[in-house]
């Protein structure tokens, strides 16, 4: 059996302020949903779609024995993403409200300059440049 990974969906709790970050802040294109269906399919490519999810809209097709306790938690996942210039969209995010983890920084052990926002829901996202590339 061959698994295919076709969607990394975000279980968000503010649907429409996600929806609209990822929208105007990050510049996707939308091929499914808009900011008041509670789901909604975000244009990354030829391969995997991102997508976001109400997490009551969720919890209701999992039954509640198996949800996640509330208890607040380190980081389980993050969004990277490959940009042309870490800074340019790092001011960008930060004139969108994005909450800001970490500024731009040459990582020389890793090759990358990378910067770190969350998404309104909290979720992690990192976007890099090669540091060959990185203004």
């Amino acid at each position: 059996m061959l698994l295919q990974l076709t969607h990394i969906r975000l279980l968000v709790s503010n649907y429409k302020d996600c929806f609209l970050f990822y929208r105007d802040a990050l510049g996707f294109m939308i091929d499914w949903g808009d900011e008041n269906s509670g789901y909604a399919e975000l244009h990354t490519g030829d391969y995997i779609k991102l997508a976001l999810f109400r997490k009551e809209l969720m919890a209701e097709a999992v039954p509640s024995a198996y949800q996640p306790s509330g208890i607040e938690c380190h980081n389980k996942v993050a969004l990277v993403f490959a940009v042309d210039n870490v800074d340019e969209l790092y001011y960008h995010l930060k004139d969108h409200n994005a909450i800001i983890v970490t500024q731009p920084l040459d990582r020389p052990e890793w090759g990358l300059r990378t910067a770190h926002v969350r998404d309104p829901d909290g979720n992690l996202i990192e976007i890099f440049s090669n540091m060959s590339n990185a203004n």
